[in-house]
């Protein structure tokens, strides 16, 4: 006599097993994703907080700004890691970046953060100039500083800026740190990936955009 051989499958509760395992693991897949984007929103507002923060601390101890100070041989002559600075201000009490000059390290821009870190405010190297002078930001993105009449500001405004910046995550900076709106308030943004120069403010985040945010010092 012939016997047919039992067929195997999966059961009802072994599928449903299965699924349970395959929607906790894209669970925590978009979670972690979502974390992810968090910590480059709070390295992002970080990373303006230390700009603020160093700007305020040189005027403090050389009642000069950084970026503006010079001439050169006076700077170098402080000694230390001021020794080997290439770049001096005109020191006439103004920061000048046109808002070209944003992202290229131009004007006294890339003075501004050779200052800081000779000084000991920002880290990284003093004797870099250019856009090579420039932060990375936590989005690819590069770092500079303005005082340009942009972003529906009527006169020269002083403000760090950072490009490349996600529709969803420039959102949330300013929510964070302003009040979310992206034309009004402290905090403003240009539309454009790849370091866009900051110019007319976008009239609200998309998602789908990237933009250059800039807060004002």
């Amino acid at each position: 006599m012939a016997f047919k051989r039992a067929q195997t499958g999966f059961t009802l509760v072994e599928i449903a097993i299965v699924l349970v395992i395959i929607g906790l693991l894209l669970g925590g897949v978009l979670k972690g994703q979502e974390l992810i984007e968090n910590a480059k929103v709070k390295n992002a507002i970080n990373d303006i907080n230390a700009v603020k923060t160093a700007y305020y601390s040189y005027q403090d101890r050389y009642k000069r700004l950084p970026g503006d100070d010079g001439n050169l041989a006076a700077l170098q002559a402080r000694g230390g890691t001021w020794a080997n600075v290439t770049q001096g201000g005109d020191n006439n009490g103004v920061i000048a970046v046109t808002a070209a000059q944003t992202f290229n390290g131009g004007g006294e821009n890339d003075n501004f953060f050779q200052h800081l870190r000779a000084a000991g405010f920002l880290t990284g190297d003093a004797t870099v100039a250019g856009a090579a002078a420039l932060p990375r930001n936590s989005f690819g993105g590069l770092i500079g500083i303005t005082n340009a009449a942009v972003l529906g500001y009527n006169q020269a405004t002083l403000m760090v800026c950072l490009g490349n910046v996600p529709g969803k995550a420039a959102a949330a900076i300013d929510s964070q740190i302003d009040d979310g709106v992206a034309n009004t308030g402290s905090v403003r943004a240009t539309q454009g990936a790849n370091n866009t120069a900051p110019g007319v403010a976008a009239t609200a985040y998309s998602e789908d955009q990237s933009y250059t945010v800039c807060s004002t010092l």
